[in-house]
């Protein structure tokens, strides 16, 4: 028998199913308080995760990513207003409940900055040609949530904590991790004929071409915090996690050649940018390789060459360059094969 899991995990009264936004996040209709959209959406997530390894698990997994939808509609200032007026609900869109606050006029309204600390953050932004978002996180006026926070209520998009949701692996699949990690993004599900997209940024249009054409549908972002993002990379894309997928051709593209050209393998993709810890950990690594190669052959010319086979015969300096000899291709070995595991 099938259960009712808005009746019996979230306590909706029986009625229209599926409930709508509100019914749904259990909050009064036509509630604008984003803040408390997405604090009685956490509540519910973590309430409905308890059933996500019992034999209810897929109704768990449908409904996690329906409460999702829900809150990302309602914490989406324009989706919000469509939403609301297909409800019946009457808006006058100079109200000012309904535009979008600044950075910093944001964290002045949460009591983050003060008026001055405003003017502080803008003059700094503009000497160090950074957006508001990350100069107040570089004057440590604010956290990298709160400043991803500002930013979402700017661009009038919902943010959101991707330690609570469970993106659709079939779409993740699909953009590969040299995509996320240049765009600094995670492809979440698809919400309404549009793939969902976390960004830490206003996305570019690169990002937007390169998701429609690997999914045939258009994008539509959210506003995540880069800490939460880079973790969801680690997380979802890890070495050996996800097979790559190779670049659609774009509609319209001429194919030509028989069935065996078409089902030819893709070519491999080229080799992704490291990122800054990447690169220290490698360059690094590359040093202690070199230094220990040079230590080994030098001790083994005066310990081992120059006493027991040469037996002190010849200057033993002179052999040290032949035992050098050997340190280039010990270390390019080496090091090749380190950077193939990673």
């Amino acid at each position: 028998m099938a259960i009712d899991v808005y009746k019996e995990w979230l306590g909706i009264p029986e009625g229209d199913r599926p409930p709508d936004h509100y019914a749904l996040l259990r909050v009064v209709q036509f509630e604008d308080d984003a803040d408390k959209i997405r604090k009685n959406y956490k509540k519910l997530n973590g309430h409905v995760r308890k059933y996500a390894t019992g034999q209810y698990s897929n109704e768990s997994q449908e409904l996690l990513n329906e409460l999702a939808r829900a809150m990302l509609c309602l914490t989406d200032i324009e989706r919000k207003l469509d939403y609301d007026r297909s409800l019946g609900r009457e808006i006058d869109d100079r109200d000012p409940n309904t535009g979008r606050r600044p950075v910093t006029a944001y964290l002045i309204d949460q009591g983050v900055i003060s008026h001055d600390q405003a003017k502080e953050v803008k003059t700094f932004a503009d000497r160090a040609g950074l957006s508001l978002k990350d100069a107040v996180v570089q004057l440590k006026l604010a956290d990298g949530e709160t400043a991803a926070r500002a930013l979402a209520s700017e661009l009038g998009r919902p943010y959101v904590d991707l330690s609570e949701m469970l993106p659709d692996d079939s779409i993740l699949d699909l953009l590969p991790r040299q995509v996320v990690r240049r765009h600094t993004c995670i492809p979440l599900f698809e919400d309404d004929g549009q793939i969902l997209v976390a960004c830490a940024e206003d996305p570019t249009q690169e990002l937007e071409d390169e998701v429609r054409l690997r999914y045939d549908k258009p994008m539509r972002h959210v506003i995540a915090s880069q800490l939460g993002i880079n973790q969801g990379i680690s997380k979802y894309y890890g070495n050996g996690m996800r097979k790559e997928v190779a670049e659609p051709t774009k509609k319209g593209s001429k194919t030509s050649g028989s069935t065996k050209t078409q089902n030819a393998p893709a070519k491999k993709a080229p080799t992704e940018k490291l990122t800054d810890d990447e690169y220290i950990e490698q360059r690094n690594m590359g040093i202690l390789m070199i230094c220990g190669t040079l230590i080994v052959g030098f001790n083994l010319d005066t310990w081992i060459l120059w006493p027991y086979v040469y037996q002190n015969r010849v200057p033993g300096w002179i052999f040290f360059p032949l035992t050098f000899l050997v340190a280039p291709p010990v270390i390019i070995f080496a090091y090749m094969n380190y950077i193939k595991k990673k």
